[in-house]
């Protein structure tokens, strides 16, 4: 757990956090209690890198392979 929240920060991944973090205070302060639930969900992502905050959603990461039976077309 500690090397997750350690390593491997990008400027997106910062972003989440304080972006997070800004809603979460903002809705805590608006007594919008749901929007501190959602402000909190973009906290961890940053915080513990997981989901779009940890690059997963683009780039390539989650590439379909093909099936083996199925014919290749070029």
């Amino acid at each position: 757990m500690k090397n997750r929240i350690l390593n491997n920060w990008s400027w997106s991944r910062a972003a989440y956090l304080i972006i997070g973090l800004l809603v979460s205070f903002q809705a805590a302060d608006a007594d919008q209690w749901w929007g501190l639930a959602l402000g909190a969900y973009v906290t961890a992502m940053g915080l513990f890198g997981f989901g779009c905050a940890a690059g997963n959603c683009a780039g390539g990461n989650c590439s379909v392979q093909p099936d083996r039976d199925q014919k290749i077309s070029e």
